[in-house]
């Protein structure tokens, strides 16, 4: 069902680009572009007949777009989210153990204020480098 508004959807939008772009408006329209503009195979209603098919095509843009919009609502899917499975993910899966996390370095402290007159503080002790596992 989806599937189908969508082709209509489609289908009529590029019949509504069409139409548009044929009716004679200040410039004078793709149609006096071609030489259509002093001899109209129409006749005198051709801008009746283009007036309504703009409004036809409008009115079933407007209907397929609501119609789509709701359907897309129901399906309550997002095109972020990703798709839900019942197997775990192959990070989760894995049980190789030999990689270990990558070593973080220390922060250095700064040393204590000491207050005016007091004996210096002692500084902090040294940190230890990372320990490395062959």
């Amino acid at each position: 069902m989806y599937i189908a508004i969508l082709l209509v959807h489609l289908m009529v939008s590029l019949i509504l680009i069409a139409v548009i772009l044929l009716q004679a408006g200040r410039g004078g329209g793709l149609a006096d572009m071609f030489g259509g503009g002093s001899s109209n195979a129409l006749g005198t209603r051709a801008s009746t007949y283009l007036t309504k098919a703009t409004t036809v095509c409008a009115v079933i843009f407007l209907c397929t777009s609501i119609g789509l919009a709701v359907l897309s609502a129901r399906q309550g899917r997002s095109l972020m989210q990703q798709p839900r499975s019942s197997k775990p993910a192959a990070t989760e899966s894995r049980t190789d153990t030999s990689v270990t996390p990558p070593a973080v370095a220390p922060v250095p402290q700064a040393p204590p204020v000491s207050e005016p007159g007091a004996a210096p503080a002692e500084p902090p002790p040294a940190a230890e480098p990372p320990a490395t596992t062959p």
